[in-house]
């Protein structure tokens, strides 16, 4: 069983830790078999904010911007290239998201029949942070919010519950119009907010519990893939031991 040694992460992607590796013989190429993300298990602290949503979204500061660990892995064979940055606030309420993509000469590729494969922002969340289990329990959640694909044109935002592969027991299925989104395009990408109630999350209840396991995929046809605990080099998509611990701070 991988017993990865615990790494707390300030806001602020400065304070990432440093970490040497061995270079190997050939150029600009690190000497690793696993993806340096993978040895460690991360803790990283998220910030409150109030309100936490309205009708217009949220707009969240930079201090409640996640930490760049894919970092971790440049020079290495897990690259991969950063063009998101993503910010998370806690409340009682719920978990409200903004992600800014930008770099896109395209427009996001979104659509509601196949939103699995569409760009946009997909969440992983254990209310339990039960980080020795390797099939989600009915405390895991999935949840996928998007630029566009949905209404008139495909123009509006689209939100929803997507299951996890391999699930021991899936999570309560959300209600119509529970998750929230609101987004709008720009000319090099798009701005995202998105909030998850706690009703919509088995298991949320930050007095009680305020630890939860975390990872994020920004998805995208023309970019590629931004990942947050553990990339596509680890089931991350389906393995709760390949998250990381979100702590709700005050």
């Amino acid at each position: 069983m991988r017993v990865p040694p615990t790494t707390c992460v300030a806001g602020s992607p400065s304070h990432l830790p440093h970490i040497e590796f061995a270079v190997a013989d050939a150029p600009n190429q690190l000497n690793t078999l696993l993806a340096p993300r993978y040895l460690f298990q991360f803790c990283v602290p998220v910030r409150p904010q109030k309100p936490i949503w309205s009708a217009k979204g949220v707009a969240l500061s930079e201090k409640h911007r996640l930490p760049d660990l894919a970092g971790l892995d440049r020079e290495t064979p897990a690259s991969e290239r950063r063009f998101a940055d993503v910010r998370m606030a806690w409340a009682p309420e719920g978990l409200a998201f903004w992600v800014d993509v930008d770099g896109k000469q395209q427009a996001p590729w979104c659509r509601e029949t196949r939103l699995d494969e569409s760009d946009g922002f997909h969440v992983w969340i254990d209310t339990r942070a039960t980080h020795t289990i390797h099939r989600a329990s009915k405390f895991c959640n999935r949840f996928i919010f998007t630029p566009a694909g949905g209404g008139r044109g495909d123009a509006e935002p689209l939100a929803d519950q997507l299951l996890i592969n391999r699930a021991r027991e899936n999570a309560r299925p959300v209600r119509p119009r529970e998750l929230q989104v609101v987004a709008k395009t720009t000319k090099t990408g798009y701005r995202l907010a998105a909030f998850v109630p706690a009703v919509a999350m088995t298991g949320y209840d930050p007095t009680q519990q305020t630890k939860m396991g975390f990872n994020y995929a920004v998805v995208d046809r023309e970019l590629g893939l931004q990942t947050f605990a553990n990339g596509p080099a680890m089931p991350f998509d389906e393995d709760p031991s390949c998250w990381a611990t979100m702590e709700l701070v005050s």
